[in-house]
């Protein structure tokens, strides 16, 4: 399973973005999608997360500012940055939970997939 997220780029204080990720491959179920963000030194942290029946979650530190969305038929999850502070600057890696088909004596299986990233600058 391939992610292929998009639409990073330079932003001021204040501004908007809206990152976008699509998935590919052989998923016979996706349970979450996600989006995740991180800066050099630190640990990768998580953003906000969407579930297949629709369930969202936000980071304290960006709620209110930014909105998670799906498209279950496309496979694709988006989230809207606005307000965009200095300390959101960062690379951002979508990431899919999803369910899988192993084949007829294995059935379905869970695994998980990271996005190549797409970097988030925040600067005046």
């Amino acid at each position: 399973v391939q992610l292929q997220a998009s639409g990073g780029g330079f932003v001021q204080p204040g501004g908007s973005l809206r990152l976008s990720c699509a998935a590919s491959g052989s998923i016979f179920r996706i349970n979450v999608m996600g989006w995740y963000r991180q800066v050099p030194g630190k640990e990768r942290e998580r953003v906000a997360t969407i579930t297949n029946a629709g369930s969202t979650t936000y980071a304290d530190s960006v709620k209110g500012r930014f909105t998670i969305s799906r498209d279950g038929a496309k496979k694709t999850v988006d989230l809207q940055m606005n307000s965009l502070k200095f300390e959101d600057a960062a690379v951002y890696y979508c990431n899919v939970d999803f369910l899988y088909y192993s084949g007829r004596r294995e059935g379905l299986k869970r695994s998980e997939s990271w996005g190549q990233g797409t970097q988030v600058t925040v600067s005046s």
